[in-house]
């Protein structure tokens, strides 16, 4: 993790002159760049799109509030790990939102020695990558469900149209399935849609 996108934007909790102050003269720059990370500062959407694309991680420097709409747009342009710059004007502004669920896969802080910072970076990268696979595992787990519940209603169709039991209406679910070269839950939701056109 050498190069690290820096996320400066403005907040509605903290005025505009503060909020530019903090952000260039108590930003983690200056921090970063001394311990060898190059930094890609941004104060925009537009900059962001494009700098995140050379990014191996997002430093948000924004009050804890919009790190989860900041951390979603980010997400759809690419994924990285998260963290969030806790300076003492950052965390003032955050106050009102300590309780939100907030994703981050860490915290920067000024006072940080090297050693600190180079930890918190292994570490955040190390919770990205756990927070991505178990992101994965659950989208397929959703689908695997989803998939089931077409199947289970058009074992169900099947089983009252033909009078047999459902054991029976999946081999023939399957049968149909090998004939035509589908998967079971494509011939399942094929069948699931034709009865619900036939009753509409």
């Amino acid at each position: 993790m050498r190069s690290l996108l820096v996320i400066h934007l403005h907040s509605d909790h903290v005025s505009e002159q503060t909020h530019a102050v903090s952000s260039w003269q108590a930003g983690p720059e200056h921090l970063l760049e001394s311990n060898g990370y190059l930094t890609l500062p941004c104060r925009n959407e537009s900059e962001i799109k494009q700098l995140i694309l050379n990014a191996d991680a997002a430093i948000l420097n924004i009050p804890v509030g919009t790190i989860s709409m900041w951390g979603g747009r980010l997400e759809q342009a690419k994924a990285v790990p998260l963290l969030w710059w806790c300076s003492a004007e950052s965390a003032l502004s955050s106050t009102e939102a300590c309780e939100a669920d907030v994703t981050v896969d860490g915290i920067l802080t000024p006072s940080m020695a090297a050693h600190e910072l180079n930890w918190a970076l292994h570490f955040s990268a190390k919770r990205f990558f756990e927070r991505q696979h178990w992101q994965s595992e659950r989208k397929q787990l959703t689908a695997r469900l989803e998939e089931r519940k077409w199947i289970d209603m058009a074992k169900g169709i099947l089983g009252e149209v033909n009078g047999i039991p459902e054991a029976e209406a999946y081999d023939v679910l399957r049968k149909k399935a090998m004939n035509e070269r589908k998967r079971i839950v494509d011939v399942a939701i094929s069948i699931v849609k034709a009865q619900q056109m036939l009753k509409a």
